[in-house]
């Protein structure tokens, strides 16, 4: 039987999220990749225990997550089983609704039906009475933004879910429906954008809104699927996200100028001697509006690497302009 390393709080130092109650650690985990039914259970088993015994909380999942959709939630839910209920009351188990699930008219985008019906089966899957955060995990055109922000609403007072949140919304839109929800009386929590060095949209006014409404911010993609890293400087490596026909980082995006711009990024994080990878981390985590950063790794070496970023938040000012003539070139 697992159990957890007793000193698993000394180090980790928590970020509060927004204006809440509630307190992330800088580095979670998602579980959007290497969770699913095609994935070796014993490795995703060792990899939660790893992050656990540091400090990690906080686990990150979606509806959809897999292959095969649904199947990282049951993965979970067995290794939940298995290891972590004692310690379940130590835990921040969040996930999301918003893309396609099953068939018909009722299995996608953000109407009541939908996220209520969405959220009794993930609970299913997992095995859980609730879950602690539920996002909505996109905005939808064609439902009322009332109608959805109502959903979240009820699912908290039916006791399904202890906070809410979105993703990938737009700042004009978020501060829309924080303000439904702080009417409601359920307040938004937590907004997850994707967010990196070579994806800064969030800058251009939502990161604003989220301070002015008190809501936490955490960022998913930081590494921007494995192009802040080392992987890519000579070549795609033929094991690598982007060698593989399907997924979200293609071939045709590692560009010579991309490599050009990863290749003088590497050269500043090893002056701090720091990785490629940790540095892109901390220089997300060096702004306080980021609440926490979701790492997706493949081995527990990778998620060691990860956590060490948090040994080196603290720039000069001179690296920051360094990176920044970098990525604005």
């Amino acid at each position: 039987m697992y159990k957890a390393n007793e000193n698993r709080y000394s180090k980790m130092h928590y970020r509060r999220c927004g204006k809440s109650g509630l307190v992330l650690p800088p580095i979670s985990l998602g579980l959007w990749h290497n969770f699913g039914h095609v994935d070796v259970l014993e490795t995703g088993k060792s990899m939660l225990h790893t992050a656990f015994d540091n400090g990690i909380t906080h686990f990150d999942l979606a509806n959809n997550y897999g292959p095969p959709p649904g199947s990282a939630e049951e993965n979970f839910g067995k290794l939940l089983k298995d290891s972590f209920l004692p310690y379940r009351d130590e835990l921040i188990i969040s996930t999301k609704a918003g893309y396609t699930m099953w068939p018909g008219p009722y299995g996608d985008w953000g109407s009541k039906k939908y996220l209520v019906s969405s959220l009794n089966q993930s609970l299913k899957r997992m095995d859980l009475d609730y879950v602690d955060v539920f996002y909505h995990h996109r905005p939808d055109p064609n439902t009322p933004l009332e109608e959805t922000m109502a959903a979240l609403d009820l699912i908290v007072r039916q006791g399904k879910a202890l906070y809410v949140g979105i993703s990938n919304y737009n700042a004009e839109d978020t501060l829309k429906a924080s303000k439904l929800l702080k009417e409601l009386g359920t307040p938004c929590l937590i907004h997850q954008p994707r967010y990196s060095m070579f994806d800064r949209w969030v800058e251009d006014g939502l990161l604003d809104v989220l301070e002015e409404e008190g809501i936490g911010a955490i960022a998913f993609s930081p590494l921007a699927q494995g192009l802040l890293t080392s992987k890519y400087i000579k070549g795609i490596p033929d094991n690598s996200r982007a060698a593989r026909s399907t997924g979200f980082l293609q071939k045709e995006t590692v560009t010579e100028a991309v490599v050009n711009k990863v290749v003088k990024l590497n050269e500043i994080a090893a002056s701090r001697n720091q990785s490629l990878a940790q540095m892109a981390l901390a220089w997300l985590l060096k702004d306080e509006r980021i609440t926490s950063v979701l790492v997706g790794v493949s081995s527990e070496k990778q998620l060691l690497d990860n956590l060490a970023a948090l040994d080196g938040l603290d720039f000069a000012d001179v690296e920051l302009e360094a990176i920044e003539t970098i990525l604005s070139a």
